[in-house]
């Protein structure tokens, strides 16, 4: 069986390192709105026979729910590699055999890229990894079984997640995606990004709204955009 893990932080405590230049407020409805295009985009695929979503956030949770996917319920979200980890383990007691981790916030990302990646999975023990655009993160990782080794997300997690394969002597593919490459941690992602993401999304409207889709950002109070 193959499934999809997506794991979401509550919108609040989101995309942190945008701070200097958006409000608590903005920046979730920045995560509320990528949360929302991203399920459209998975909604879409026809590659794993079940998904699940684990998160503490009652919107991502009830987005999920209202397209009848399983959902994870998280009393405290201590970290992605907690979160993930917890969620491989609860999918496997479910007979989950191939897990594909992937985060909400790949704005580029179209169906067929998260096709491409099961394509790609070999017999177990076997791992494809899709690294982020400098190399050092880890932007989908599809293991065979779901518990084949634990999760190292945050910095410099592409590295730590090869050296966990070749240790479990797993099967690696690295595959390269710009689509799949591509995330949003700081404002020149939002800005280098604005032309290239779909009409009418969610995220392009929060971008509209704050006048960035084709320039900087409307300053904060007493804060200016760079």
């Amino acid at each position: 069986m193959k499934a999809i893990l997506i794991p979401v932080k509550e919108f609040h405590q989101a995309k942190q390192r945008l701070a200097p230049h958006f409000s608590p407020a903005e920046r979730a409805a920045l995560a509320e709105a990528m949360c929302e295009d991203f399920f459209s985009v998975v909604a879409q695929t026809r590659c794993a026979d079940r998904i699940f979503v684990i998160s503490k956030e009652v919107g991502a949770l009830s987005r999920a729910r209202q397209r009848g996917w399983e959902t994870i319920v998280e009393s405290c979200q201590i970290s992605e590699s907690d979160s993930v980890d917890a969620g491989s383990r609860y999918c496997a007691k479910q007979g989950v055999h191939a897990l594909l981790r992937l985060p909400i916030d790949l704005p580029l990302v179209e169906p067929h890229d998260i096709e491409a990646i099961f394509e790609q999975l070999d017999v177990a023990p076997s791992v494809v990894m899709v690294p982020s655009s400098d190399g050092t993160g880890t932007n989908a990782l599809l293991r065979s079984p779901a518990v084949l080794f634990p999760s190292h997300f945050g910095p410099h997690s592409f590295p730590r997640h090869l050296a966990e394969a070749k240790v479990c002597g797993a099967r690696t593919r690295v595959l390269r995606n710009p689509r799949l490459e591509l995330d949003i941690d700081e404002l020149d992602d939002l800005q280098r990004l604005s032309s290239q993401l779909r009409p009418g999304s969610a995220t392009v409207r929060w971008l509209i709204e704050r006048d960035i889709d084709r320039g900087a950002p409307r300053a904060r109070s007493g804060v200016s955009g760079r």
